[in-house]
């Protein structure tokens, strides 16, 4: 069972994910704004965090970076949000979110990223101060074959200096190489994680210069 913080100012969207994590065995912390996060996350230690970008008093995405600058990034978060753009889901992982959820959350995605985010959140066991992104990708070693670390993939930092279309290639290559990392590089877990069809994934993965050998496996 996991401690799930989860921050949304809006009461049915809180309920219904409050239901949800209960009902897959998970305890959860609700939390309607920044202030209330902010209370909750100085009292313990989530094993993740749903975040909503679009919040009254401070958006999520200014929680998330006063987090990650103060060293209470400590946690896998993972972002949600019913009106934002392709830059927006950059900009979050930029500064440390491990995934996007799109609302309306359907139900298989959202309990498919809370597992995931748990994975990595063992990776982890003993909790460490962060710094800021741009430090945290340096500081990280690569892995053989030009891959990421996991922790590297966490933290990976995008440069916003270069035409849209690079940095959504950017984006999309960090986020498969992510998929394939969880899925141990099986191409039909990806394909089902990513809602992607084989041939279109294997067409993505070339065009993006993703080396998937390991991902040919069923």
């Amino acid at each position: 069972m996991a401690n799930i913080l989860v921050v949304d100012d809006e009461p049915g969207i809180r309920d219904l994910l409050c239901e949800i994590l209960n009902d897959n065995g998970h305890s959860v912390e609700l939390a309607e704004n920044a202030a209330q996060a902010r209370a909750v996350r100085l009292r313990i230690r989530p094993d993740l965090v749903l975040l909503d970008i679009w919040m009254p008093d401070t958006d999520g995405l200014t929680l998330l970076k006063e987090w990650s600058v103060s060293g209470l990034l400590t946690m896998p978060v993972i972002m949600m949000s019913g009106h934002a753009t392709i830059d927006t889901a950059v900009l979050a992982t930029s500064i440390g979110a491990i995934a996007f959820l799109e609302k309306p959350i359907t139900l298989q995605k959202l309990l498919q990223a809370v597992d995931q985010g748990l994975a990595l959140n063992k990776l982890r066991p003993v909790p460490a101060p962060v710094k800021p992104p741009s430090s945290q990708a340096a500081s990280h070693p690569a892995t053989g074959g030009g891959g990421l670390t996991e922790d590297a993939r966490m933290s990976k930092t995008f440069s916003f200096d270069k035409p849209l279309r690079e940095g959504r290639d950017e984006y999309e290559k960090a986020y498969f190489e992510f998929h394939l990392a969880q899925a141990n590089g099986s191409m039909t877990r990806v394909a089902e994680q990513t809602g992607l069809e084989r041939t279109h994934l294997y067409r993505k993965l070339k065009q993006l210069g993703i080396d998937f050998g390991l991902g040919r496996r069923s």
